[in-house]
């Protein structure tokens, strides 16, 4: 009888024990923690709405893009002789004249001045700079660009070149060459050596960079003293020296700016046109 007890109070034990464990189990939920990142979802930008491309009415055709413009050359109307003169090609007039003026750029108002008045008279003409005083005020040799002016080569250093080697010669114009590129886009056609003083070498160098070159056929000696501060000197000088395709020197000074009007009008009285630069040949 005690042995049956025994088993009995054993068995009910046993069974305690089991409804405890059972519990504890079902209560404890052990999870693996996640991260507490809170990732906000990228925002997707609307798509825009899809607009139709408008078709041209039948009565508006679409327009197709026009070329754009080129540059034409002008027709060439005057070669230059053996003596710096210019004569006619074709039909184009006999009596006409070149305009040049030497050594600048170097005063605003004294090329304003003579820009001025060749648009006055609907002339043209050819400014041949020097390279140092482009690099000084480049800016003025923008202006005669700009306003019209054919630009032309006058060596760097206005230096004789007449006795100089090729080194010195080849390097006195390529570097008015490259200076005047830079700054408008386009090289001179034209040069003039200082003091009208060249030779075989100078001429050479000045054909292998594609210039003309030229001295002239009508000095109009503003340079000298003689015509300092006197416009009507400069003025009669040229007119005593008038002829058919005539190359007139004159230089940027303040008396030349000054007789410049008088001086054109006395040209166009005796019957002479002034010959475009851009019209003239540059090889034979």
């Amino acid at each position: 009888m005690r042995k049956k007890w025994t088993y009995i109070i054993a068995a009910a034990m046993l069974i305690g024990l089991a409804g405890c464990s059972g519990g504890d189990a079902d209560s404890v939920s052990i999870t693996t923690p996640q991260a507490a990142v809170s990732a906000e979802p990228t925002r997707q930008a609307d798509a825009p709405a899809s607009v139709p491309a408008a078709s041209p009415s039948p009565s508006e055709p679409a327009a197709s893009p026009s070329p754009s413009p080129t540059a034409e050359e002008a027709p060439k109307r005057y070669r230059m002789s053996e003596a710096y003169r210019f004569v006619p090609i074709g039909d184009a007039p006999k009596k006409a004249v070149l305009l040049t003026f030497d050594d600048g750029p170097k005063d605003k108002e004294i090329i304003t001045s003579i820009l001025d008045t060749l648009d006055q008279h609907k002339a043209k003409a050819i400014f041949f700079v020097n390279g140092y005083r482009v690099d000084q005020n480049p800016e003025l040799l923008k202006l005669i660009f700009e306003r019209g002016g054919t630009i032309g080569n006058h060596s760097y250093d206005h230096i004789n070149l007449k006795n100089e080697d090729e080194a010195v010669v080849e390097d006195q114009l390529s570097r008015v060459q490259r200076s005047v590129d830079d700054l408008v886009g386009s090289k001179p056609k034209f040069f003039r050596p200082p003091f009208g003083a060249g030779g075989d070498t100078v001429k050479k160098t000045a054909k292998n960079h594609g210039m003309l070159y030229m001295t002239w056929s009508n000095g109009s000696l503003d340079w000298d003293s003689s015509a300092r501060d006197k416009p009507e000197v400069v003025i009669r000088n040229v007119m005593e020296q008038l002829h058919p395709g005539a190359n007139i020197l004159m230089h940027e000074l303040p008396w030349t700016a000054d007789a410049l009007d008088e001086l054109l009008t006395k040209i166009e009285a005796e019957g002479y046109l002034f010959i475009d630069p851009e019209t003239i040949a540059i090889t034979d």
